[in-house]
């Protein structure tokens, strides 16, 4: 029988708590009227809220037979931050940003550490990003990463989310990022983890290789959810029996999802509903060099979230900052 991971800080939710229902029914409302809509007929091809069948097929060549998982958000859950100046220096060396952008985006970095990132502004904030990057090459950017991956700019992760991963992969279940960042970010930050399984969002490519400011799939809110559902019956998981960490309001349809959900540093609505739920809330607080636990070669991987995490989900957040008239 699996064991269920202890880590630290554990807490569960308590004292008075709104209704259940009440948090939910708001948290619902919430996400149905935010302005998605509009603005994926502006840049997300059809089908792009749902994994496509050739990612499908890539998820059941890579089936273990484990009937449990563990599915994790990235940023302020593993990730305490992104090291978006890291990444900001790279990408105005090699052209692509001017210094005023990286300066906006630092601006924007402390605003999401502060106070996080709600639907509207996480909406705005991924058409502008996509906006920004169109007509970058593809290929440029993979090259970009494997340079900052040879760098020594690893960011810091929590010591407490390390130590549930590797409980849960003790446990003999599959460990999953669940991120909205892109593939390019996400997938070599995994690996450097030693995970293989992912969820992020895959940007449109023209045939001349470049970034067309469309998404084949972007993993966001329901789309987080809808994922899990799939790859769940691919793999043949008992979604009751697995677990999910976020910190964000916008994945409560992804922690509804599964039978342990878990709130991670949540955000203010996260943790109200998390209340009303009686859901477990961890705090995590105490952070590492995710290269000072692999001695063997991992510190350039680390880079990846340093990097790109910025450029692509906080450094979207930064150019919607830096695009308001207000």
């Amino acid at each position: 029988m699996s064991e269920e991971p202890q880590g630290t800080g554990q807490a569960k939710a308590g004292g008075d708590a709104p209704e259940p229902e009440e948090v939910l029914l708001a948290a619902e409302e919430s996400l149905r009227d935010r302005p998605e809509a509009d603005i994926e007929q502006r840049y997300a091809r059809p089908g792009a809220d749902r994994l496509s069948d050739s990612m499908l097929r890539r998820v059941s060549l890579r089936r273990t037979g484990a009937k449990q998982a563990a599915f994790f958000d990235l940023d302020k859950t593993i990730i305490e931050r992104s090291s978006t100046l890291v990444m900001g220096r790279t990408f105005v060396r090699d052209g692509l940003l001017s210094p005023t952008t990286v300066i906006k985006t630092m601006y924007a970095q402390a605003v999401y550490q502060l106070v996080g990132a709600d639907h509207e502004r996480m909406e705005q904030a991924r058409s502008a990003a996509l906006e920004l990057t169109r007509g970058w090459e593809a290929e440029r950017i993979r090259r970009l990463v494997r340079e900052v991956m040879e760098e020594v700019i690893a960011p810091l992760a929590y010591q407490e989310a390390l130590d549930l991963i590797a409980e849960h992969r003790r446990a003999g279940r599959d460990v999953w990022i669940v991120s909205s960042g892109g593939e390019e970010i996400v997938e070599p930050y995994a690996a450097h983890l030693g995970i293989r399984d992912v969820i992020a969002t895959r940007s449109g490519i023209d045939e001349q290789g470049r970034y067309d400011g469309t998404l084949e799939f972007y993993a966001y809110a329901g789309a987080k959810a809808t994922a899990i559902e799939q790859v769940g019956e691919v793999r043949g998981y008992d979604l009751s029996a697995c677990y999910a960490y976020s910190d964000s309001i916008t994945d409560l349809p992804m922690l509804s999802k599964v039978g342990h959900p878990v709130a991670v540093n949540p955000d203010r609505e996260l943790r109200a509903a998390a209340l009303a739920m009686d859901w477990e809330v961890r705090d995590f607080h105490a952070t590492v060099r995710t290269r000072d636990q692999h001695p063997s070669g991992g510190a350039g991987r680390t880079e990846v979230v340093a990097a790109l995490a910025g450029a692509l989900v906080l450094g979207a957040l930064a150019w919607r900052f830096l695009l308001r008239d207000d």
